[in-house]
């Protein structure tokens, strides 16, 4: 997203939230709104839907990550405006961003062009507050350890094994590890301890998971804050805090309604890290969504080996979703990178590079088609891409027997989408299309629930597991959390787990050093390399260049 991502937002003026939500069939009192633009959908309005029949839900994912960009948001945003302007009642359905990131590199999550949901400056920083309520109720859940630790320790946890650290919503490498209870004994327990970006919460994946408050809060209480002395783990319910937690996420767990630039409604709810947790917005926002609109388009993030598959294992497996159709994005810039071109050089016109790198789109459109999905091509358009290379890309996907479309919607809006919408139409009214299905059942073990991620997600010849992972999964097997799915955590930037293996790597295996429980959202994390839950700033952070104006307009944002 650059300045005139912005300078095009300001251009467009915004309709009513209200007419936003009547057009989904909602009153001004199923809407609790924040300002203007945005709103909160009250529960009762999504009582009231919730025997409707389901729209179809088309999932957005892509080629694996590049820093030339992939526009995955950009081509949602674009795809919804896209089918709206064929006469379907289209909805988005999008994570929110992190606050954190934008001050640092990352830029915002909002979309780009004509194809963006407003109003970006609002959804790239506060919002309407629930980050800062998930980190609330996260920070107040350690609050409640660390004063259990001061007030005589009843449970016997053991300090050293404490797993619930502290969120910030900001990225700040210097918290990552830190000393707790320092001053004496009036100032708790020395302790070791960190922060972690409000996003990598297990808060934030519970939020996005639960079905409700009450789901929500039966799931906090599940939440292993650490263990005792004797190795047993300790649950969240010990400490009484989810009842205070779902408090202060009372609102929160609400969706959010806002809408594209061409008032196209877009529900934007929960934004769990695409690393360590499913990376999916929520599933209250998504099943509202499809009880409101004939076609959802919804995005999982980063490529088809971490996005789609999570979304397929833990999302839709724990909704009970059904996407009737998958999107690929693709640009010619990722292309030429993984087929070997350097950044500097991608603005030369290079086919050949162009044709090595559709190795890298291929896999992701075989993972598509492992989940009994078809996949459709979208071939992000940018104004430096030759009629040469597109004409490469659009070939090699009929070669493959797969639709392929030019999507426009950054320049165009909704009217350079049209055709990707149309394809997408004629793919989910087809009688031969695939019968989707989750890539493993609950019943395997999780060692071979890794075993078959790697291999048939990422091309992998299989895994090496570390000594202390293998112990911790039998363990966790032997608790009874054997049928959990399995969340992987490995770098975005290749199918492998390193980061320098471009394209279409073969030959490899992928070790996984450490595992996680996350028995309140619902899953078990697989570490397969060192991720980082709580960013640094870079040498230039993107903050230095923001401001505010004497008409109180945000600038340099992005």
């Amino acid at each position: 997203m650059g300045a005139r991502d912005l300078e095009i937002a300001r251009e467009v003026k915004l309709r009513p939230i209200q007419e936003i939500g009547e057009a989904l069939g909602l009153g001004a009192d199923d809407l609790e709104t924040y300002g203007r633009v945005k709103a909160k959908v009250r529960w009762e309005a999504i009582a009231r839907t919730s025997d409707r029949p389901d729209g179809a839900l088309v999932l957005v994912t892509a080629m694996t990550p590049t820093p030339a960009g992939e526009g995955k948001s950009t081509t949602t945003v674009g795809l919804a405006d896209g089918f709206r302007r064929l006469g379907k009642r289209a909805v988005v359905a999008l994570r929110e961003p992190s606050l954190g990131p934008v001050f640092g590199v990352k830029g915002g999550a909002a979309g780009g062009g004509r194809a963006q949901i407003a109003p970006m400056e609002d959804i790239n920083l506060h919002f309407t507050g629930d980050m800062h309520a998930i980190g609330a109720a996260h920070n107040l859940l350690a609050a409640m350890l660390d004063n259990h630790l001061a007030q005589g320790n009843a449970l016997g946890l053991d300090q050293r094994r404490v797993l619930w650290k502290r969120v910030l919503d900001m990225n700040d490498r210097s918290l990552r590890n830190i000393v707790l209870g320092l001053g004496g004994t009036a100032h708790g327990v020395p302790r070791e301890g960190g922060f972690e970006i409000t996003v990598a919460s297990e808060v934030m994946a519970i939020l996005c998971l639960a079905r409700d408050l009450q789901d929500f809060k039966a799931r906090v209480e599940r939440i292993i804050v650490g263990e005792t002395t004797g190795g047993e783990l300790v649950e969240a319910r010990k400490l009484k805090a989810a009842g205070a937690m779902a408090v202060l996420m009372k609102d929160a767990i609400k969706p959010n309604l806002v809408q594209t630039l061409e008032g196209t409604p877009a529900f934007v709810h929960g934004g769990p890290f695409g690393n360590i947790a499913h990376g999916c917005n929520s599933l209250i926002a998504t099943r509202l969504a499809l009880k409101l609109g004939e076609i959802v388009v919804t995005e999982a993030g980063f490529a088809s080996d971490l996005g789609a598959e999570k979304f397929v294992d833990i999302k839709a497996r724990t909704g009970g979703l059904t996407p009737s159709a998958a999107v690929v994005v693709a640009t010619v810039r990722a292309l030429k990178l993984h087929g070997g071109v350097a950044l500097a050089d991608l603005a030369r016109e290079d086919v050949g590079a162009v044709r090595r790198g559709t190795e890298n789109l291929a896999k992701h459109v075989e993972n598509v088609r492992a989940f009994g999905l078809t996949p459709v091509v979208a071939l992000n358009h940018f104004t430096g891409d030759s009629e040469a290379e597109v004409a490469a890309v659009l070939d090699t996907c009929r070669g493959w027997g797969v639709r392929a479309s030019v999507s426009r919607g950054w320049e165009l809006g909704g009217a350079g989408t049209t055709e990707l919408a149309q394809a997408l139409i004629e793919v989910m009214a087809s009688s031969d299309r695939g019968a989707f299905h989750q890539l493993y059942p609950e019943e395997w073990s999780l060692t071979r629930k890794i075993e078959t991620i790697v291999t048939r997600m990422y091309g992998g010849d299989g895994v090496q597991m570390a000594p202390a992972a293998a112990a911790k999964l039998a363990r966790w097997e032997a608790l009874g959390y054997g049928k959990l799915p399995v969340c992987m955590a490995k770098t975005q930037n290749s199918l492998s787990d390193d980061a320098k293996k471009l394209g279409r790597p073969r030959g490899f295996t992928v070790t996984v050093r450490d595992a996680k429980l996350a028995a309140g959202a619902g899953f078990v994390v697989a570490y397969a390399g060192d991720i980082l839950t709580m960013p640094g700033l870079p040498k230039t952070p993107g903050a230095e260049t923001m401001d505010i104006d004497a008409d109180g307009n945000v600038i340099g944002l992005f």
